[in-house]
């Protein structure tokens, strides 16, 4: 079985969603290992913010270019000019993700279409672009695919979301034995609860977000989250050990392991937590209905009736 890169020094690595929260720290943490990187976003302040930090630490940053990875023809032309300047990649991560909640009585279909358009073909224009000539190049390599604890279990009002997350969960899933004969490793990480801008941004569709119910749920969720920085370090290190499976907290871990396990527990926790969330639905307001009196209905004319009498016959 290959295991796929044991070290990140002078490993030519792109990195996705590299202006913010994971994509930055992992690009800062890919450095400090003596990675050649290529960097992406499509925030362009914050991927130039990005660049700027890690060359004056004494990274090295190859090559930089604000994109959208959900548009292919532009994923196309990055690429191309990424083989140009560096040639073929060493390690490949897919780490640019956005995110959104909702039933899906509130979801619209942008929702969908976006989620799925930034989360699973972002990434599968990124494998369609890089790594068929790394194959070509027959020197190995390693693809990081970030999915979410969301792409491993049934979390309350993320059905778009995880239609996304466990999409990158399957394709990662084929990947990793169609791929061992190129010698390229696939790792599919799992970041459970994450402290990022993300947090505060993230568009949770038919609610009030400044209602304190949510931001007491926000403010728990960060103080369990991990930051940034942890996840960074985990998730390469999970590549460098060769793992498929990279969890970043021990609680996804925990909960993976018992959703196997244990699937009516499982089911019967998810369903009181659906519940849970419910509540944090506006109420409905009571809807009046007002009876219309039905309308009578019309008599027909009466015709007048002939009376015939019967004469006696002579």
């Amino acid at each position: 079985m290959w295991t796929g890169v044991r070290t990140f020094s002078s490993r030519k690595t792109l990195i996705t969603g590299a202006a913010s929260g994971i994509g930055r720290a992992t690009a800062l943490a890919a450095a400090r290992r003596g990675a050649r990187l290529v960097l992406t976003d499509v925030n362009s302040d914050g991927l130039d913010a990005t660049v700027a930090d890690i060359r004056a630490a004494g990274g090295v940053v190859e090559y930089a270019q604000a994109m959208d990875v959900s548009d292919y023809d532009a994923v196309t032309a990055f690429a191309e000019q990424v083989h140009q300047r560096v040639g073929p990649l060493d390690v490949v991560m897919n780490v640019a993700g956005i995110s959104t909640w909702g039933t899906v009585e509130n979801l619209e279909h942008k929702h969908w279409k976006r989620l799925v358009d930034v989360n699973l073909m972002g990434p599968i224009h990124i494998i369609e672009n890089f790594i068929p000539p790394m194959i070509a190049a027959g020197n190995g390599g390693a693809l990081v695919n970030v999915s979410s604890a969301a792409g491993l279990m049934a979390f309350p009002w993320h059905a778009a979301y995880s239609a996304s997350k466990f999409g990158l969960r399957g394709v990662s899933e084929v990947l990793r034995f169609d791929l061992e004969r190129h010698r390229i490793a696939v790792h599919l990480v799992v970041p459970g609860a994450v402290d990022t801008p993300l947090v505060q941004t993230v568009d949770v569709v038919g609610v009030d977000r400044e209602d304190p119910r949510i931001q007491a749920w926000i403010k728990r969720f960060r103080r369990h989250a991990k930051k940034p920085e942890e996840v960074a370090e985990s998730i390469l290190r999970g590549v460098e050990k060769g793992r498929y499976l990279i969890h970043t907290q021990f609680d996804i871990r925990f909960g993976y392991w018992w959703v196997r396990k244990f699937a009516w527990p499982y089911e019967f926790a998810m369903r009181r937590a659906n519940d849970l969330f419910t509540t944090f639905l506006p109420r409905e307001q009571p809807q009046v209905r007002i009876e219309t009196p039905a309308p009578e209905p019309e008599l027909e004319a009466v015709r007048p009736v002939e009376l015939k009498t019967s004469r006696p016959e002579a």
